[in-house]
């Protein structure tokens, strides 16, 4: 790599990573701090007391019905927009509707609230994995994907601080409504930053010099050159329509998010049937959420390297259904069962922050890129419901029934990883006798096949 790729490598990550990291930080704040405000008193106030938690299960769930309806639409229109632009707004939407939360005083307020949130996050989400495949190579990807849904498990962190320290807060409104405004106004800042400094697509931003440009350029095509710039490909839809991978990653995304939202609304819950107060219980969110943090970005900066997705995954999918396995088995012993949280939270990131990358890569052209993740993506979020579902008051403190789906389902991701590794490696081999084997510097036209070019390689 050249002395001029490295200083431009430096100069994205300086632009790109922040305010993406940051964005994502209060996005993931915003929609699970449900979970912290459970136990500042939210359901007293707003839900009639909910004694059975259904109706709080419902005001969670309400995110991910628009998020899911819009994912596919949102992030194929956003290739027609200026990525800048797009995203910015994006965080601003959704910034303004977690503040609002604050201002509900009845379940109608805060499930409204909340399906706008799902509504902007899903031109989000997807959109940034489609962003970052236009800077940042298959060989970069990975750590890029690990450090930007990092977050996810740094706002797990950050969440129980916030909540710890608002608990203790004497201000004017409950401390649940507080929640609401310190972690929603950042979102509507960082969205009028990034507008000023995120970068435009390579062929178009003016924050590159000419020489930049053109190996940002160079770089965007190096492993494929497609349907790029602000078009769509409708055969590409297709395509992704017909994949039946994107479909099994669809099972795998949604096994992981079953145990994610579980993880998101119910571990303060969790890890106070160990026992301890309202306060200590926010705190001890921390840990097992910055554990997941470092343990993700480690396996991602493995994967990138050695260039294998799927036994990653599989292996982090199995840490956390030895987690789930643990909490069932074990109901007396506190340090184990709180073990088994730390084993839940760094196999369910990791495993979503890889398949992110894999898919980002293994779908060939940007049109399928827009189609395709947001699909599984979609297809994921509904285990998001299931996830919100599964956890009633009424099985405390053992909630057996999520546990056993929630653990049933991170080894059936397993599974499927090791299926779509076998596979993409088969389909490597096959295209090697058929079309001969390919070098670093073979260039693959993937604008009419997309990945099913013949000099198109997948990284299994």
């Amino acid at each position: 790599m050249s002395p001029e790729e490295r200083r431009l490598i430096r100069k994205l990550d300086a632009r790109i990573l922040p305010f993406a990291c940051l964005m994502y930080l209060f996005a993931y704040l915003d929609r699970t701090n449900l979970g912290n405000a459970r136990l500042q008193g939210l359901p007293q106030d707003t839900l009639h007391g909910d004694p059975t938690g259904q109706l709080f299960d419902w005001v969670n769930s309400a995110f991910f019905f628009s998020y899911i309806i819009c994912q596919i639409p949102a992030t194929v229109i956003s290739k027609l927009f200026s990525p800048r632009i797009w995203l910015a707004c994006t965080a601003v939407g959704w910034g303004i509707c977690s503040t609002l939360m604050a201002t509900s005083f009845n379940p109608a307020g805060l499930i409204v609230a909340r399906v706008g949130m799902g509504f902007f996050e899903a031109g989000f989400g997807p959109g940034i994995p489609l962003y970052f495949s236009l800077f940042y190579t298959k060989e970069e990807m990975g750590l890029r994907m690990a450090y930007w849904f990092g977050f996810a498990a740094v706002a797990g962190a950050f969440g129980g601080l916030i909540a710890f320290g608002i608990q203790h807060a004497h201000a004017a409104i409950t401390n649940w409504r507080l929640l609401f405004i310190v972690e929603g106004i950042p979102s509507v800042l960082l969205g009028v930053g990034a507008l000023f400094f995120l970068p435009d697509r390579p062929e178009m931003t003016t924050v590159f010099s000419p020489e930049e440009r053109r190996l940002a350029v160079e770089r965007m095509n190096r492993d494929a050159t497609g349907d790029v710039g602000l078009t769509i490909s409708k055969d590409h839809i297709y395509m992704a329509l017909r994949d039946w991978r994107i479909y099994l990653g669809g099972v795998i995304y949604f096994g992981l998010n079953c145990a994610l939202a579980a993880i998101s609304a119910f571990l303060p819950t969790i890890i106070k049937t160990f026992g301890y107060t309202n306060a200590l219980a926010q705190l001890l969110t921390v840990p097992p959420y910055a554990v997941a943090a470092v343990f993700l970005a480690m396996m991602s900066y493995t994967s990138d390297r050695l260039q294998s997705r799927g036994l990653f995954m599989a292996a982090a999918c199995s840490i956390g259904g030895i987690g789930y396995i643990l909490l069932l088995s074990v109901p007396e012993n506190v340090h184990v069962r709180y073990f088994a949280c730390f084993c839940i939270t760094s196999g369910t990131y990791t495993t979503i922050g890889i398949i992110i990358a894999w898919f980002a890569h293994n779908l060939g052209s940007e049109t399928k890129k827009a189609t395709g993740i947001p699909m599984f993506m979609a297809i994921g979020q509904c285990g998001s419901v299931l996830g919100s579902h599964i956890y009633p008051s009424t099985e405390g403190p053992r909630y057996i029934k999520g546990f056993a789906v929630t653990c049933a389902l991170e080894w059936l991701a397993a599974i499927i990883c090791i299926v779509l590794h076998i596979s993409y490696k088969l389909d490597n081999r096959h295209r090697d006798r058929l079309y001969g084997m390919t070098t670093q510097d073979t260039k693959v036209d993937t604008t009419e096949l997309a990945d099913k070019a013949p000099s198109f390689r997948y990284v299994p």
